[in-house]
């Protein structure tokens, strides 16, 4: 039976302000009040593990740890089908420039390593969204979140945040950069795992 949460205050362990935005909205409804990482200048503890859960679990317990205070985490990344499911994991890393991150230099890779092996259309790819809610007691619980779509080129779309102006959900006519962020927000990965967490964790 997965563990209620019952404070009114939650905070997420994350210094991405996109992420902590969308979570801000996702979680408004529920009346917690959401505090980042960032916010509390807690540091930013190394990822070392090779899935999104491993990684979401080192977030989560590390801020929930410092502070006291439930933490969620996320670690959401994007799978492309032709590349084996690349970048997943090293999502981000392949925005790193060694002075912030630039996703149009990580679209343009995409795309590129695409065409370099002739990918055929659709090309398929999921964006994942892996959620840890972690407690001070060091238990935890996780919540998982996919969007399928495929890839486009050229971009499109000035919204959101990553690699949204590249990614078609399926059934959709725009990138996730085009859309509105509350119509976004409703068939997203992270809005999909924010609906498990709060159907186990408020029981609505």
């Amino acid at each position: 039976m997965t563990r209620k949460f019952t404070g009114d205050q939650i905070l997420v362990a994350t210094h991405n302000k996109g992420k902590l935005e969308e979570m801000k909205t996702l979680l408004e409804p529920y009346g917690v009040k959401v505090v980042g990482a960032g916010e509390l200048s807690l540091p930013e503890p190394e990822e070392t593990e090779d899935t999104f859960v491993g990684n979401a679990r080192i977030k989560a317990h590390a801020a929930a740890k410092a502070t006291g205070l439930p933490a969620l985490s996320d670690d959401s990344g994007i799978t492309i089908d032709a590349l084996n499911g690349a970048p997943g994991v090293y999502t981000a890393d392949w925005a790193e420039t060694g002075n912030g991150r630039d996703f149009m230099m990580a679209m343009t890779r995409a795309n590129t390593e695409l065409d370099a092996i002739k990918a055929p259309l659709p090309r398929t790819a999921q964006f994942r969204c892996t959620l840890v809610l972690a407690w001070p007691d060091g238990d935890d619980e996780v919540f998982e979140g996919v969007m399928p779509g495929q890839l486009i080129w050229p971009i499109r779309g000035a919204h959101g945040f990553g690699y949204d102006p590249m990614f078609q959900p399926d059934g959709e006519t725009l990138t996730c950069a085009e859309m509105a962020p509350a119509d976004k927000h409703k068939i997203s990965h992270r809005g999909r795992a924010v609906a498990a967490f709060v159907k186990g964790c408020f029981g609505g």
